[in-house]
């Protein structure tokens, strides 16, 4: 039995630090709220996240639902920002000659899609504004299921699509910044820039520890949130003023707090959002399934991501302006491209965001997202398992 309990644990703890898990803790979790929303549970659930607290300490905040999203999911952001600037200062984006491809195929992956968004919603005006949700892809769900095809593929195919998936939500938070947010109030957009100032003296004057980011974190967190600007930018923003180099004991601050913040983000944050945002009913109007929404994003999921990303791969490579990764296939790079229409996470959010007082077109958003995102996972996979390794002369 004692060795039982310890193959078991073993087991555990191989999956827990495996790339795959928190992909698969995210699809158990969107499942489980899809299975809730299409069952007696429905109102329940429903009530769960969206009913007014009783009391909160942050007014704004009056539902679980949106201390999830705009509290809980800072981190998340936080956690992206933290890996973006190790990748930009000592990681793949620190190279120019390497940077190139990533981000030449992560904006042609963004463009792609919103344009063919636009073109299928372009006779109803009203959808416009959600042009940017098919425009992201969603890192733990896309290396989730790379991860499950394990040593199949060449280790730069893994590479080039994280990369590729930092440099997307780099841009996504962009988007947010820009594009989806209001009522900016300049009051406490003044008091944002300095705390953001502050932090950045703190690491010009090359203050190592990693608290005082943490608090400054959560002060920008608090005036971003009253500002106008989307909260979850504050975590980006903060994270960027996290120094990478090393303190008096040989530790870096950044490479701490990524440290502890990615399992907590990665099985505990992120489900729940997925878990609080996927539950969407697919028993009502079926003429919801073929609505000019959910079509837009799912194709502009399925069909934008792979043409912007392919598209730009294989130009960069015959124009000569950046070598496609070593030792990918043509055929590998489709389906690398294929997995990046999986928009999970952040188009769900992007998705609230775009429609904040249409709850129709939020749940119509959310039944084309997970179309998208499923049926490029599906076929993301099946073209890697089944696409031949590179020729060693293959041109």
């Amino acid at each position: 039995m004692l060795a039982k309990a310890k193959i078991s644990r073993s087991a555990l703890a191989a999956f827990l630090s495996g790339e795959a898990a928190p992909g698969v803790v995210l699809m158990i979790a969107a499942a489980a709220a899809m299975a809730m929303a299409n069952s007696g549970l429905a109102e329940a659930y429903h009530q769960w996240f969206h009913h007014t607290l009783a009391w909160t300490p942050i007014a704004k905040l009056d539902t679980l639902h949106l201390w999830i999203n705009d509290a809980l999911m800072v981190v998340f952001f936080f956690v992206v920002g933290l890996e973006i600037k190790r990748e930009i200062v000592d990681g793949e984006l620190s190279d120019p000659n390497r940077r190139r491809l990533p981000v030449i195929a992560a904006a042609a992956g963004m463009v792609a899609p919103a344009l063919i968004f636009l073109f299928v919603a372009r006779l109803q005006p009203m959808l416009h504004r959600g042009w940017a949700i098919p425009a992201a892809t969603d890192i733990a769900f896309a290396m989730g299921v790379l991860a499950l095809l394990g040593n199949r593929l060449p280790p730069s195919i893994r590479l080039f699509l994280l990369t590729v998936a930092i440099v997307d939500d780099l841009g996504a938070v962009a988007v947010i910044a820009l594009f989806y947010s209001s009522g900016i109030k300049a009051m406490w957009l003044a008091v944002s820039l300095a705390i953001l100032a502050g932090m950045i003296a703190l690491n010009y004057f090359r203050w190592r520890s990693a608290w005082p980011y943490v608090i400054g974190a959560v002060l920008l967190w608090f005036a971003v949130l009253h500002s106008g600007v989307h909260a979850t930018v504050a975590g980006v923003l903060a994270a960027f003023t996290v120094p990478l180099a090393l303190d008096s004991r040989r530790r870096s601050p950044l490479l701490r707090l990524e440290h502890a913040l990615v399992k907590p983000n990665g099985f505990l944050i992120v489900p729940l959002f997925g878990f609080a945002n996927a539950g969407v009913a697919i028993g009502g109007d079926p003429a919801h399934f073929v609505a000019t929404l959910p079509a837009a994003i799912a194709l502009g999921l399925f069909l934008g991501k792979q043409l912007g990303i392919f598209a730009a791969i294989w130009s960069a490579d015959r124009l000569g302006v950046a070598p496609r990764p070593e030792g990918a296939s043509w055929m590998q790079l489709w389906g690398m491209a294929l997995l990046c229409g999986i928009g999970f996470t952040m188009s769900l959010f992007i998705a609230a965001l775009a429609y904040p007082m249409h709850q129709q077109l939020v749940e119509e958003a959310k039944i084309g997202v997970l179309a998208g995102s499923v049926i490029s996972a599906l076929a993301g996979w099946t073209m890697l398992r089944f696409a031949r390794p590179a020729k060693p002369a293959e041109d």
